[in-house]
């Protein structure tokens, strides 16, 4: 996490979190397709995983977010840096070409979410991609929901990560 704690810009999005994981993988892609890549990584148990998680939020009586029709095949072009803009279902929050990108999930009452993705320059070509997920509670429902979901969500984002360098 040292990397990403010397980006200033980021700091803010760590005061009064209660949960960061940083992840970190190498590869020789770009930022903008590493994220392209990882943001269109749905095979069929991710989809049974948000299958389950609607009788998960029905329960705990959370905001239903629409399921999209069509399941996103990003390319490069498609990760906007312009903060405001949608990228899937992730609201930019913070962004610099060939550094980092952050995005925020969908407003919900039961916390608030950030999955960024950093990238330190190793050798020519070379990269390291450190992906930080960042969540802040807002109501008791929070911690247990992400509890319940947090083992799925260490494997679902270390496969996403494998997606992003897959190419490379």
């Amino acid at each position: 996490m040292n990397f990403i704690e010397q980006i200033p810009e980021i700091g803010p999005l760590f005061e009064e979190s209660n949960y960061i994981d940083v992840k970190t993988i190498e590869g020789n892609t770009s930022l903008r397709q590493f994220a392209a890549s990882m943001l269109s990584y749905y095979p069929w148990w991710v989809l049974l995983l948000y299958r389950i998680r609607a009788v998960l939020v029905k329960i705990l009586g959370l905001v239903e977010h629409q399921a999209p029709e069509v399941l996103p095949h990003l390319k490069a072009a498609d990760i906007s840096f312009a903060v405001g803009d949608l990228v899937t279902f992730f609201t930019v929050r913070l962004a610099k070409e060939k550094r980092y990108w952050v995005g925020e999930t969908p407003e919900d009452k039961h916390l608030s979410a950030y999955f960024g993705v950093f990238v330190e320059p190793l050798a020519v070509n070379r990269k390291r991609f450190h992906v930080a997920t960042i969540v802040h509670y807002k109501h008791w429902t929070g911690p247990v929901y992400f509890n319940i979901i947090r083992p799925f969500h260490h494997l679902v984002v270390s496969r996403m990560m494998r997606a992003g360098v897959a190419d490379s």
